[in-house]
């Protein structure tokens, strides 16, 4: 048995380059020159190629580790492949150098072509990819300037290419759907590049699926709450000496309650294989928060066991937790059916997107003051605009209509909040 060191080759003149995959682990068999992981500097993504053929007995590295030339990466047993200790190891082959200032600046990482070898394929341009990836996804046919990478830094790995050609690949912009043409912004005027906040990354990819797979439609209405808000006020007075504010949002959480009891189709999900539909006969319900970095939508658990204080304290504690990022995974796990209120912003209506695998999601907006026919005069009534989005392969206009109409009725009576 003879294990060598394998070490990082001439690299020119990169130092404390960051190593972004590694390809290989311990007791795979590799053959000459085939790939063992990947370093990328702000020019060029680069292969460690295998010296010799033989196992891999250690890998020393790992992602995110900083390596130059003469590093140590890994141990191969070289086993019957001594003898190609001798040949020297091939240099290395660098991608994406788009702004490398002429053949001189990439001169220590491209290698001139050997006489007879056919010149490589076509290189993905502009993509954020190792070598490899960019091998593998030619040999599957897959185009990766239409996928979102999960790796450091957005680039594309390996899981990704493979998810893309199961169908799994939640980050595509969607099957059959061409992508948006990259610009050159900065050829019109100055701009600034800021990265998307990490709870955005999470939770854009998520909205997007949702669009893509849930056949929206909206449904508007208007709800005269009047008197809710005249009883809200008196308890939010009680609720200040005490610390905590009760807002419309908590009679909207239980007043959809009493609506979703009555239409449980509402309440409920498609099962995954499209043919059955899962009643639920719990009511969690989300409720989205505005933070510094975006929406995000806590689940106000059993709310059909609490009261209108109850959950007013409870909306309190979450929305505070929220904007202290201090979310856990059981804070926005579990609803049944969500509310996205922009009440205290302004606008007329809008569509909120419905946070699969829910059925439906209420959104409302500011409450207006309208004239209101009574039958013999026109009346001053504080009117709230209710804006239900809904899956229509599972819920028709005619059913919306009236869960939006049944939820109005309820806010415009407070006492069939307790019924």
């Amino acid at each position: 048995m003879s294990v060598i060191d394998v070490k990082v080759p001439d690299i020119g003149d990169f130092k404390n380059v960051p190593i972004v995959e590694i390809l290989v682990k311990v007791g795979d068999v590799v053959s000459a020159d085939a790939p063992l992981l990947s370093l990328e500097s702000e020019k060029a993504t680069m292969e460690i190629p295998a010296p010799v053929a033989g196992t891999v007995a250690e890998i020393i590295v790992k992602i995110g580790d900083r390596v130059s030339e003469g590093s140590p990466l890994l141990k191969l047993d070289a086993g019957g492949g001594a003898q190609a200790l001798t040949k020297a190891a091939p240099p290395l082959s660098a991608v994406d150098v788009p702004d490398a200032k002429g053949p001189a600046a990439a001169q220590h990482l491209t290698r001139a072509p050997s006489a007879g070898v056919l010149p490589a394929p076509t290189d993905f341009g502009g993509v954020h990819a190792s070598p490899s990836v960019r091998r593998l996804a030619r040999e599957l046919e897959i185009d990766l300037t239409r996928l979102s990478g999960t790796g450091e830094k957005g680039r594309i790995t390996k899981d990704d290419v493979k998810a893309a050609l199961s169908g799994t690949d939640g980050r595509r912009t969607g099957s059959g759907i061409p992508d948006i043409p990259a610009q050159d912004f900065a050829k019109f005027g100055p701009i600034e590049t800021k990265p998307l906040s990490r709870l955005k990354r999470l939770s854009g990819p998520h909205l997007h699926r949702a669009w893509l797979n849930i056949p929206h439609v909206t449904h508007t209405d208007d709800a005269d709450i009047t008197d809710l808000e005249s009883y809200r006020i008196t308890l939010d007075g009680a609720a200040r000496e005490k610390g905590f504010r009760v807002t419309m949002l908590a009679f909207l959480i239980k007043a959809s309650v009493v609506a979703l009891k009555e239409f449980p189709q509402f309440n409920a999900s498609l099962s995954p294989d499209k043919e059955s539909l899962i009643l639920k006969r719990y009511y969690n319900l989300g409720v989205a928060v505005d933070t510094p970095d975006g929406l995000v939508v806590p689940v106000i658990k059993d709310a059909e066991r609490k009261g209108i204080i109850e959950i007013s304290q409870e909306l309190g504690a979450v929305s505070a937790r929220m904007r202290d990022g201090k979310i856990t995974p059981a804070d926005i796990q579990g609803a049944t059916f969500s509310i996205s209120s922009l009440g205290g912003i302004g606008g007329t209506s809008f569509t909120p997107i419905v946070n699969a695998p829910e059925l439906a999601i209420l959104g409302v907006v500011r409450a207006v003051m309208k004239p209101v026919w009574d039958g013999q005069n026109f009346q001053p009534r504080l009117m709230l605009p209710l804006c239900l989005s809904y899956d229509h392969r599972v819920i028709d206009g005619a059913l919306a209509a009236r869960f939006t109409r049944r939820l109005a009725d309820i806010l415009a009576d407070v006492r069939q909040l307790v019924l």
